[in-house]
């Protein structure tokens, strides 16, 4: 099988401390030009002490890396893959540098988000396009995947990490499931869904396909709802709502018994999940008396990655001129490998001036 035209992937994500004397210059880097007082970024960073001061997601992308390389070998495809981080070590254009001294020049972004929005698409876009200005060759070509949040791979592995919690949870009677992700600002999910399906429904589409695969598995007995974590930043700019613990509250308060917090925004166990979810979401619970469990993210399950290589060669295809399907799941169509203009500002409307790749029309 064949990644012509690209020389390499790389895997960029949004990095994290590997370390206690990394975590202040990290959130300094992550929250730079955004006005956030200090003590805000020392009281965040307990979130990180409580660690060891590491975050999983460098580990975690680590993996993906090696799974997605060992699936790529199994189907005796030749394509480098390489990991980078918006916002710590390894930093993306440092990676790029090296790489094109290698004499790669064409490269495929996979960016570990799954869903489209400013800060899981188009924030990638703006970082990948100032990576390129900086490293200074004018050769270097940057395609982006296609969000994936309707992968068949994806949905496929939350499905699976699902069906496993539900199996686990102590006790009989009905389960509902809280599908959670990362809140983002009103105006954020306004901007996301000015040129196609928003944020919000990108992560509705996804419960409601997985819901109909666990109403097959168990009967119509279960329920959902979507619910968000980490917010931040000013109190008073409303943000994508309910809260989680706040949502285990509700169904505590209707008669809810026995639930599995399913973590489907995020493809892995980085510090959102393992702090927001298995601490404070999961002590809420237990002060409520529910019966919980913690669904695994897609990770490196097998379904996940093998649908992450179909993608890359799907696009590969695609760019040498081939006419290739897009395969989705779900009531949403294919995003598309360009995006469209306008598409996932910050607030919609807003014109910044910041260059972007993938979608240039912009």
């Amino acid at each position: 099988m064949d990644a012509t035209p690209y020389d390499a992937l790389l895997i960029c994500s949004f990095g994290g401390p590997n370390g206690a004397d990394d975590v202040l210059p990290f959130l300094r880097n992550v929250t730079r030009g955004k006005n956030i007082p200090e003590d805000r970024l020392v009281t965040v960073g307990e979130h990180y002490y409580g660690f060891g001061g590491r975050s999983p997601i460098n580990g975690q992308n680590l993996a993906l890396r090696s799974a997605i390389e060992a699936e790529l070998s199994a189907r005796d495809v030749r394509l480098p893959v390489l990991w980078s981080n918006r916002n710590w070590h390894p930093y993306t254009v440092d990676v790029l540098r090296d790489a094109v001294a290698f004499g790669a020049r064409r490269f495929l972004v996979l960016v570990t988000s799954a869903y489209a929005s400013y800060s899981g698409s188009r924030q990638y876009r703006e970082h990948l396009a100032q990576a390129v200005a900086d490293l200074g060759v004018p050769d270097v070509g940057i395609d982006i995947l296609r969000p994936f949040f309707n992968d068949p791979g994806f949905v496929d592995a939350n499905t699976e990490a699902i069906v496993e919690a539900v199996g686990g949870l102590d006790g009989d009677g009905p389960v509902h499931v809280v599908y959670v992700t990362h809140s983002i600002p009103d105006t954020m999910q306004r901007a996301s869904a000015a040129t196609g399906p928003g944020y919000r429904e990108q992560h509705e589409d996804v419960r409601a396909t997985i819901d109909e695969r666990l109403h097959d598995a168990f009967g119509p007995g279960i329920t959902s709802s979507l619910a968000y974590c980490s917010r931040s930043g000013d109190p008073r700019t409303p943000w994508l709502e309910p809260d989680v613990s706040d949502e285990l509250e509700r169904l505590h308060a209707e008669g809810v018994r026995r639930v599995v917090i399913a973590p489907i925004g995020f493809i892995s166990d980085h510090m959102e999940v393992a702090f927001d979810l298995d601490v404070e979401a999961m002590e809420t619970a237990t002060e409520l008396g529910l019966s919980a469990a913690r669904a695994g993210t897609a990770g490196i399950r097998p379904a996940f990655v093998c649908g992450l290589v179909d993608l890359v060669l799907e696009r590969a295809a695609r760019e040498r001129g081939e006419d290739v399907a897009a395969p989705v799941v779900g009531g949403l169509g294919a995003f598309p490998d360009e995006a469209p203009a306008g598409s996932c500002r910050m607030r919609d409307g807003e014109v910044t001036g910041i260059p972007v790749l993938a979608g240039t029309a912009d």
